[in-house]
This record gives C-alpha cells, structure tokens and sequence, in this order.
C-alpha cells in the first residue's frame, strides 16, 4: 500500500469503469490507496460490493455505481450525480469493454458487432462526454483510456475487437487536441497480455502464470493519473514501457 504520508491523489474523485475485477479493480483499489475517492463502476454488484469492502479495510473511499454501459442513459445520469455530490472529477479510467468474437469478418453476426461497438466505442464516448465538462473544472483532471495492442497489430480473426480498441484511440487523440491548452490530459493505454478473464477468454490455451497480473500492470498505469502527467493524445506501451507521442495535426 502507498505510504498514507505522501498519498500523491489525496482529495481527488476519480471513475474507475470495470471496477469489479481484472485491471480496473486494480487500479481502483491503488487509487484509493493513493488517497482519491473513487466511483467504481460496474455491472456485477457482488464485485463491486468486494472491492468496496477491500478499499475501506485499507483506509480508502469509495462510491459505487451500478452500470451496464449499454445503458446510455445510465451513463449521463452518474455524469449528473458526480456534477451534483462533487461539482467536478479529476481523474478517469475508462477500462470496461468486452472481446466480443475472434472470427472471419463475414463470419461476425450483426447483432454482435453491433453490441461489441456499443460496448467498447459509443459507451466510451458516452462517457467521455458526460465527464469532460467535470474534468475541465478540476485543477488537475487526468484520463487514461484502456486500448490494446490489437489496435495495431490488426491480426486475423480480430477484426472487430482491434476495430473498437483502434477506434477509441482515435477518440482520445482528437480529445487530447481539443483539450491541449488545458489542464486536463488524456491518454491512451496498451495494457499487454495481462493475466485477466478476457485474456483467458481469447487465448484458453496460454498459461496465465506467464502474464503479469493485473495488479503489477495496474501499478504501472497509475502514475498516468497523477498531477505531474504532461503528456496528452499518446499512447503508453505498459509492456514496453514506452510512450508515443503522436503529433499535433496542422
């Protein structure tokens, strides 16, 4: 746990979406740790109450907020209770999403392309608009946006999911431009394989005890929340531990 003298969000509110497990439970037990109050987000209320439990044995805060991204509606609404109880929000991690199917791109059903965009594009940008309002009244606000290699990597029988990840990059990219001469700094983040149910889910056949855990790939996003961030619209390589700046366009 973080030493509680040189807590480094102390005072701070930050969504964390995906909370109840994987990566996003993770992080949303560091950064209450770190000192922020976190609203976790998540559809399982079972995961959310256990997170709950864990964050205040360690002394940490939290808000939970019941949500199946799907409902769009639901979304504006925890933008409007955040814009209520606290006037602003300083910190994002948008870390929920679904694989969808690994599968011939004529062989994909529409009804689950359509739910896998849903889920993974138009919540995310759903999200994005119901906070950023709050982000710009923070001194300091900070949003970190989970993609994956795939993106890039393009490899057959992905189609959909890098189509969804790519997609979200190039949300938080026009973001981070229209935002630059504010506080407020977004990127994006390649977690890598990490030891998760959706890796699992892709790739039955690996041994998970060759991944990192979502706790040690979590501790190295962190930092992406603190006030000190000056990069805005890259991408962080957690595996690599590289960052990629991509260019302002003219």
């Amino acid at each position: 746990m973080s030493d509680p003298a040189a807590r480094r969000l102390e005072g701070r509110v930050a969504v964390v979406t995906g909370a109840s497990r994987g990566i996003g439970r993770a992080l949303a037990r560091l950064i209450a740790a770190e000192g922020a109050h976190v609203v976790a987000v998540a559809r399982t209320v079972g995961g959310l109450e256990e997170l709950d439990d864990e964050i205040k044995a360690a002394g940490g805060s939290a808000t939970l907020a019941p949500l199946d991204l799907a409902d769009m509606a639901g979304i504006d609404r925890l933008g409007g209770a955040i814009a209520e109880r606290w006037g602003r929000l300083d910190g994002l991690v948008a870390n929920a999403g679904m694989l969808g199917v690994l599968s011939p791109i004529g062989h994909i059903e529409a009804k689950v392309f359509e739910k896998t965009f849903a889920v993974n594009v138009t919540a995310t940008w759903r999200l994005i608009r119901a906070v950023d309002p709050l982000l710009r009244r923070s001194e300091a606000g900070r949003a970190v946006v989970l993609s994956s290699g795939a993106a890039h990597s393009c490899k057959a029988f992905w189609s959909l999911y890098a189509a969804t990840k790519a997609a979200c990059e190039a949300l938080v990219r026009s973001w981070a431009h229209e935002t630059d001469t504010l506080a407020l700094r977004v990127n994006s983040v390649d977690p890598g394989a990490t030891r998760t149910a959706m890796r699992k889910q892709a790739m039955p056949g690996e041994d998970p005890l060759t991944l990192p855990t979502a706790e040690d790939v979590a501790a190295r996003i962190l930092p992406l929340l603190f006030t000190e961030v000056t990069e805005t619209g890259g991408l962080f390589n957690v595996r690599e531990n590289r960052f990629t700046a991509y260019q302002k366009p003219a």
